[in-house]
This record gives C-alpha cells, structure tokens and sequence, in this order.
C-alpha cells in the first residue's frame, strides 16, 4: 500500500517505494511531486549536511513557479526570493534597446523570481521534512542493482535502500548516470562568472533584471529589496583550469567590462569576497533517460548551459510530469514512455537554444514543442497526460 498521499487519479503505475538519489533541486521536488501522487519516498544526498553549491543565484520563470504550485511549494519559495516583473536590455554603449515584462506578473505565484540557489535548496528540503519525507545525508552512492524485489542502491557507508524505481536526481555530474546511462558533459564555450554587492550604486528599477550586450560579455544584474546588487557574466573563450582568489578573478573580468559604457565594470569592482566562477557546461541531447528500474531527471538528464536560465525550471517541471506519469500509467514501463515523450522535445529545445546563445547563433530552428497552452495542461495536476 502507498504511502504519503492523496489527489491520486487512476490506478497508477506498479511502483509504490522511490529511492531518490540526490536533495537538490530536483530531487527535492521530485520527492514532494511523488508525495503527494501517493508514493513512498525516501531521499538520499551524498554530502553530509545541506548538499555542495557555489553560491550561485537562479531565476524561476513563471514555469517553474507554475510547476511548484502543482505540489504545494510556490508560497514558500515565493517567500524565499524576490520578484522579478520586467527586464531591461542594454548596447554596450549603455543605450537601453528594449524593456518588457516578465512571464506572468499578475499572480504573486507566477512571477519572476530571484533567489541564491543554496536558499531553493534550503526552503524545497524544509518542505521535505515538514511533510515527513525522509532525508538521509552522507549517503553517496556506490552501486546500483537489481533484482525480483526491485532496485537497491548500495551506498560507500554500507548501508542500502531498495525500491521499485530508483530516480538520479544528482546532477550534471550523475553518479546514477554514469553507472547506468553514460554520458559526459561537454564544455559549452563560457566561463560564468556569479557575484553579490552591497558597495554598487548602479541605475535599478524595482523588480528588474537588465541584461547587458557586452562588446565581449554578456552581463546581467538586479538589485535586491535589501540593496544588494546580484550580477552574472558570461564570458567566452577556453575553460577556466584553476580555482583562483576574487581578487584574480576581478583582475580577469574587469578588464573585458571596462571598454563599455555600462555600469558592469564598476559593478565587477565594487564586489569583494562574494564573486565566483564556474565554466557552463552541458550534455549531448538525445541519451537515454530511463533503463530497466533506474530513471534521470533535471541536469541528470537534460543538463544545459545557463544562458536560457531555464536550468531549475526544467527540472521543477520534471518532477510534476513524471510524478503524474507514474500516477496515471498501469505500469513502470508506460509511465517512462510517457514521461520521455512529454519532456525530450522541450528540454532538449532548451539545451539547443542555450547553446546557440552561449555561442552567439540564433536559436535553433526547431519547434520549442509545447505552446504555453499545452504547457499548463501538462503541469495541471489534475489533467492526465496524453498516452
């Protein structure tokens, strides 16, 4: 008998015990969507504590807000972020070539929202725990295998957790993946730069974002409720190797800000310890996602580089889909067919299209697979999706 639960629909798919590897991001929310679909679940993090993070900070579009809503957590990660209504776009002249709104600001649920990635984590485990969903840290995973009982993960402590479906919530760099579906992340062309401020003074609205068309960098900054100042770089050309000082880090960026008449540069030098790097990365489309009992979801499977900022949504948007597909499928097998079929045309048009913006092409002439319409209906949780 299933645990947890309620608003199920149909017969659901011969699965009652998940075994989720991974307390980020998706694997959280995956926990909480299969929850409330029903489902026995039980979450299992690697690291001993929180999870590993940079310190970057993420932008939720409406779909990822929209997703939320379908298990319970936009109030609180609402809570946790501050809104974002509209966005600026500026030359590297400092002219301002566009402004527009954002996705959907009329529903405090739906809007824009600005939030560090650790705090998402934070306030998505919080929801875990407050729905007595168990998470065990310190568990990293070591083997997975399977047999007439099931799927059991085997973890480097000894211990074990066995289930009927075994889902790698883990990451670009999926331990689950790598056991079962192999596959590389491959470097998308940029080094991402991520930094916080209280010393920048630059020219905000309440509630924007202002993107920047740099002469080399792409740059992007809002400024909080509180007054601290967030900002992103994008900036092409070779992988970083080395894990260097903000200070050097400064002396990298500066330099490439400074020939534009934007207030990125002085934004970059006004920032101390809080600043950042990591190189973007992303995985090939096309890999399989799901084999025999084990299945990948959010950057597991669909990991793109940052460009789109679409990365979390995609991966709060997994977790309602297939927490329905297993719902609503009479076995295991259907629910993956399901699952894959709904999700590959739209995550794998957002890996494209973040890679052609991290190259600077155009995006990719290939239909983003779901107008807003179907989207709502895919994430409604109360309508079945297609077979």
């Amino acid at each position: 008998m299933r645990a947890g639960g309620g608003d199920m629909l149909g017969a659901g798919a011969d699965v009652t015990r998940v075994v989720i590897i991974g307390a980020g991001i998706a694997g959280t929310a995956a926990a909480l969507a299969l929850h409330k679909a029903g489902f026995e679940v039980g979450v299992f993090e690697a690291h001993p504590d929180s999870g590993q993070d940079i310190g970057a900070f993420l932008t939720l579009a409406s779909n990822g807000m929209r997703a939320l809503a379908q298990f319970d957590a936009a109030e609180p990660v609402a809570a946790g972020g501050f809104p974002l209504t509209s966005m600026s776009v500026l030359a590297d002249t400092g002219a301002e070539l566009a402004t527009v709104p954002l996705g959907e600001p009329g529903d405090p649920l739906t809007r824009y929202r600005c939030l560090r990635r650790a705090d998402l984590g934070t306030v998505l485990r919080a929801e875990v725990r407050r729905r007595d969903i168990p998470i065990r840290h310190g568990r990293r995973l070591a083997e997975v295998t399977e047999d007439a009982d099931g799927v059991t993960a085997r973890f480097t402590d000894g211990s074990t957790a066995t289930g009927d479906l075994l889902i790698g919530a883990d990451g670009l760099n999926s331990t689950v993946r790598s056991r079962l579906l192999p596959a590389a992340p491959q470097y998308a062309g940029q080094r991402v730069f991520y930094g916080y401020t209280t010393d920048a003074r630059p020219p905000s609205e309440p509630d924007r974002i202002t993107m920047i068309r740099g002469s080399v960098v792409a740059f992007g900054y809002t400024v909080a409720p509180a007054g601290e100042t967030y900002w992103f770089a994008r900036v092409p050309g070779p992988a970083a190797v080395d894990a260097v000082s903000p200070t050097e880090l400064r002396a990298e960026l500066v330099p490439l800000l400074r020939p534009d008449h934007t207030p990125a540069a002085d934004i970059v030098a006004a920032t101390g310890d809080q600043l950042m790097r990591t190189n973007a990365q992303h995985l090939p489309i096309g890999i399989p996602w799901h084999r025999n009992r084990s299945l990948l979801i959010g950057d597991a499977a669909h990991a793109a580089s940052p460009a789109t900022g679409q990365g979390a949504s995609m991966a709060l948007e997994d977790a309602v889909v297939l927490a329905k597909a297993l719902r609503d499928n009479p076995s295991l097998e259907a629910a993956q067919q399901v699952y894959d079929r709904t999700r590959r045309p739209r995550v794998e048009h957002n890996i494209l299209a973040s890679a052609g913006l991290t190259a600077g092409r155009p995006a990719p002439n290939r239909p983003q697979a779901r107008p807003d319409e179907h989207l709502h209906r895919e994430l409604d949780w109360h309508t079945p999706l297609p077979h």
